[in-house]
């Protein structure tokens, strides 16, 4: 898929680094900027561990430049216009909006292993201590793996 400055990223080319992949709704909604405020603000520790931090929703590559720059994010934004990696990773589900069934992208990250794997899934996430909850996951896994 295509990241915010429209260059195609695949995660099969970020093998052999762990990966943190999360999924929010919309970019510049209320809740998708305080969880890419907490991400920004946890980057430096999070780069620190070797962990590569990605967002990813279902905006153009256009949009997620606009909210990158609009809160100085300092990591890649994912651009999944038709979903298709949304359904791929099982995030992609109904959801009832003012009293309307519609599909959309439940908020959930992913780290994903240096193998490519799925080491964990953060479903339904509550965006606020989101950041800190999923670096203290990293910081657990790095001692249990050491």
């Amino acid at each position: 898929m295509q990241d915010e400055n429209g260059k195609e990223i695949s995660l099969k080319d970020l093998r052999g680094k762990t990966v943190v992949l999360y999924f929010y709704p919309r970019a510049d909604t209320p809740g998708c900027t305080i969880e890419a405020q907490e991400f920004r603000d946890t980057y430096k520790k999070i780069q620190k561990a070797g962990v590569v931090l990605m967002g990813i929703s279902p905006d153009t590559p256009r949009s997620q430049k606009k909210f990158q720059e609009k809160f100085s994010l300092p990591f890649t934004l994912l651009a999944d216009a038709d979903k298709k990696v949304a359904d791929a990773f099982g995030v992609l589900k109904e959801k009832n909006m003012y009293g309307k069934k519609v599909m959309g992208i439940v908020r959930t990250t992913f780290i994903i292993g240096p193998d490519g794997r799925i080491q964990h899934i953060f479903p339904k996430v509550r965006v606020e201590g989101h950041a800190e909850e999923v670096l203290a996951h990293l910081k657990e896994s790095a001692k249990i793996a050491s």
